[in-house]
């Protein structure tokens, strides 16, 4: 077939559709249709003729397609006539919609006349200028196009019947390929089982391009085939969110009350305003329950996030398992940012939690929640999340700082590890001076709020290392997990629900890994040998490396304890009080009061004191191996079906996101996807318990 323009294959689908986009709607024809006056203009009476007039120059189609449309030929109705030239535009390079009618149904003799054109014929209307509306500035398609087929009503022997009476297959225009044309819209669809298969993938919070590569895979099409783009997966899931607020918190109320029948030890509380519209809401999970009861001494309350498709501020509660691991604790949507607001959320977390404050809660630098957490959990720590302060670092300084804004940083980094408050502030007071920092409100707030983020004044108190970088971006990222992919309001709960699940299988593979991993012995002393079978591997990991270190330091008994310092130094060192009867070892340096691991100096100790075994009570029990609410949920036999369901949809994802690395990988995925696709069709359905527990989870 010879074509007006040959396109290369490397060029982008997203260009034709930038280039070649055209809205569905029937415009108005401007000039070629409804001018007879228009010496270009097409006739569109019954003796128009498929014949090119000989002084007019227009580019015409050559095509060895069978299915040409005719002068005379029949149909049915006038739905069967659409039908087939949209499959004839199909093969020849475009797409066509429906334009003018005669006639109209149920009045005198009906519709008689239908006319189809080119889906780049007439020219696109100027539209006034609105000053209170954006205008979207989109680039029209249409370019005065004559190409059409025309089809009037006929009745031979009472029976009614259409009959093609003109025909026009000349364009002004290149057409397109056929690995081209699909991108058109007209040929671009989403069925009913692809909305439901999206909507499945959104609620667990993968992105637009895992979807289409499963989906890809799933139907065993090549990249790029599917019938429809990451542009209409996008513009479907916004369609999701654009629903009426009341009728989304009506929603919302109604799936946690069905949740709630579902699993009694579901929890959700929420407040209405004076017009009885929802206000607040907050929910947590019963494995979420159980885990803050081992795990909630720290907590961080994350409220940086926001629901944009409801533009509600979200507060998250997270915390670290013994496996060194994020665990979701709870959530609250929130109408506003008040004190009220977040003194609500707070004391209706206490009361999910069975009236058990944290230790030590993490937040960002926000007065309203620092107030609040002052009011309903008075004998709680309150700390900043140093990573959200540090977050605005550049914006707040790199202006005021300019090339000396990285040694600004180091010297600030140095600063917050110190260990006293008087080398702090000493130390500050230098920095202020050496930067010329004096008036820069940011410094001074900073320096007023220094007891709520700088370490010296926070190592006595128990974060669970939650203030290291590494922890903050693996709880970053578990909270992006479930935000990545919003879609309803009341399906936002189900959401999260997926992503906590999927994290408790995913860190119950991470601990399973963890413990069959061969544990190297470092020192060979009795205490470490000790320490490996009782605390987790993470949290031996920490232990060991104190271990390791503590052959490099010097002890020396004095009055009132032991002086621990590195062999190298001759000065200086950490203050080590042992009681030997008791058990009880403590360190100035205060890392197991911050950490839960002991110190390399109070190991020193232990072990020039003849100690084979590290006392129980420096051995927590949230460092310990013990069975985690997934670990029990694992073994439940009842939900093995689900849990080994979201399992393979992880498998899944990781399958695409490394097969699309490379041409080679994609080939070998989608080979043996296929066989194995193939193999699973064979295999019987499922058995009734599997039924049963697919059709409880379709019920949530």
């Amino acid at each position: 077939m010879n074509r007006l323009v040959h396109f290369s294959d490397s060029v982008c689908s997203e260009q034709y559709l930038d280039k070649f986009i055209m809205s569905e709607e029937a415009g108005h024809m401007m000039g070629l249709y409804g001018d007879p006056s228009d010496q270009r203009s097409l006739s569109l009476d019954d003796t128009s003729s498929t014949e090119e007039s000989p002084n007019q120059t227009r580019l015409s189609l050559e095509t060895t397609n069978d299915a040409v449309p005719y002068i005379g030929q029949r149909f049915p109705n006038h739905d069967a006539a659409y039908e087939f030239y949209a499959e004839f535009a199909k093969g020849c390079g475009f797409s066509i919609r429906r334009h003018r009618t005669e006639g109209k149904a149920g009045v005198g003799k009906g519709l008689t006349r239908r006319y189809f054109v080119c889906h780049r014929a007439g020219n696109t209307p100027v539209k006034a200028a609105n000053d209170s509306k954006p205008q979207r500035n989109r680039k029209s398609s249409r370019c005065g196009c004559q190409a059409y087929m025309r089809i009037s009503k006929t009745t031979d022997l009472g029976v009614p019947e259409w009959r093609v009476t003109g025909f026009m297959n000349h364009h002004n225009h290149e057409l397109l390929e056929p690995n081209q044309v699909r991108f058109l819209p007209a040929y671009r669809s989403i069925s009913d089982a692809d909305r439901s298969r999206i909507l499945m993938f959104a609620k667990t919070g993968i992105s637009v391009q895992q979807m289409m590569r499963l989906m890809e895979l799933e139907k065993g099409v090549e990249p790029g085939y599917l019938p429809f783009t990451e542009k209409d997966v996008r513009n479907l899931l916004q369609s999701f969110r654009k629903v009426d607020p009341e009728d989304e918190s009506i929603d919302l109320l109604r799936m946690c009350r069905n949740i709630k029948e579902k699993d009694p030890n579901f929890k959700y509380d929420f407040s209405l305003d004076s017009n009885n519209r929802l206000e607040n809401i907050a929910w947590s999970y019963a494995s979420s329950i159980q885990s803050y009861d081992i795990f909630g001494d720290a907590v961080v309350f994350d409220t940086t996030h926001r629901l944009t498709a409801f533009d509600m501020p979200l507060g998250i509660w997270v915390g670290v398992n013994n496996y060194g691991m994020p665990c979701f604790f709870g959530c609250v949507l929130l109408r506003e940012e008040t004190l009220r607001s977040y003194s609500w959320a707070l004391k209706v977390f206490l009361a999910f939690m069975n009236g058990k404050a944290p230790q030590t809660v993490l937040t960002d630098q926000n007065m309203c929640l620092k107030e609040a957490i002052n009011l309903e959990m008075p004998t709680t720590k309150h700390a900043l999340c140093i990573w959200l302060v540090v977050a605005k670092y550049p914006s707040w300084f790199n202006a005021v700082l300019g090339e000396r804004y990285n040694e600004w940083k180091a010297e600030f980094n140095r600063l917050y590890n110190l260990e006293s408050v008087e080398d702090f502030e000493l130390g500050w007071r230098d920095m202020v001076n050496s930067f010329g920092l004096h008036t820069n409100r940011h410094i001074a707030s900073l320096f007023a709020l220094r007891s709520l983020w700088a370490l010296p004044y926070l190592r006595s108190h128990f974060f669970a290392g939650m203030t290291t970088t590494g922890h903050s971006k693996s709880i970053n990222a578990f909270i992006q997990r479930f935000l990545s992919a919003q879609s309803r309001l009341a399906h936002f709960v189900e959401q999260v629900a997926v992503t906590v699940d999927f994290k408790d299988q995913t860190g119950e593979q991470q601990t399973m890994q963890q413990n069959l991993q061969n544990i190297c012995l470092k020192t060979g002393a009795p205490m470490e040998a000790h320490a490996a079978t009782v605390l987790t591997p993470f949290a031996f990991s920490k232990l060991q490396e104190q271990l390791v270190l503590a052959a490099h330091y010097a002890s020396f008994q004095m009055e009132d304890g032991f002086l621990v310092r590195h062999h190298t130094k001759l000065e200086g060192g950490r203050k080590v009080y042992w009681v030997p009867r008791e058990g009880i070892v403590s360190c100035s340096c205060h890392q197991f009061e911050f950490s839960g691991i002991l110190c390399r100096h109070a190991l020193r100790v232990l072990s020039t004191g003849n100690c084979f075994q590290i006392p129980e009570r420096y051995l927590p029990h949230r460092w310990r191996r013990i069975s985690t609410p997934a670990t029990k949920a694992l073994q439940n036999t009842q939900s093995d079906h689900t849990e080994r369901v979201q399992l393979l949809q992880s498998m899944v994802s990781t399958l695409v996101t490394e097969s699309a690395k490379s041409r080679e990988r994609l080939d070998i995925a989608t080979e043996n996807v296929s066989i194995l696709l193939s193999r699973i069709r064979e295999q019987p359905i499922c058995s009734q318990g599997i039924r049963e527990s697919s059709s409880n989870q379709r019920n949530l």
